[in-house]
């Protein structure tokens, strides 16, 4: 059965890229477009791996991933940030709500296979 991936961003045309991308890789993917709809889905199915931006209308990606880590199935689940900020302290903002990875925009779509590879197999 293949791995299921949930996407949580605001821009449409990056949630294609990184459906097709995962997609292509065997991944399961379902898309969300902001961080309460990231949540709510997550919330009616667990996934393998959640894999968010930041800046997002409703909610935000720190939000979230604080939001995923008090529900009991989502406390070990792998999370990582898709984003354009790339500063150390958002990063470790970032650390601080539980986040396991941080990955910048644009992104390489084989280095985003690789690393969700490398997280969840």
């Amino acid at each position: 059965m293949a791995k299921s991936i949930l996407a949580v961003d605001d821009s449409g045309s990056l949630r294609q890229m990184v459906v097709f991308s995962l997609r292509a890789a065997g991944y399961q993917v379902t898309e969300a477009v902001d961080g309460q709809d990231g949540l709510d889905k997550a919330k009616t199915q667990v996934f393998d791996l959640v894999l968010t931006d930041q800046n997002m209308p409703r909610m935000d990606g720190l939000m979230l991933i604080r939001s995923l880590r008090q529900l009991p199935t989502y406390q070990k689940v792998p999370i990582l940030m898709l984003t354009t900020e790339s500063s150390d302290e958002m990063k470790a903002k970032g650390r601080a709500a539980g986040a396991n990875g941080w990955l910048v925009k644009p992104f390489d779509p084989n280095r985003l296979t690789e690393v969700v590879k490398k997280v969840i197999g």
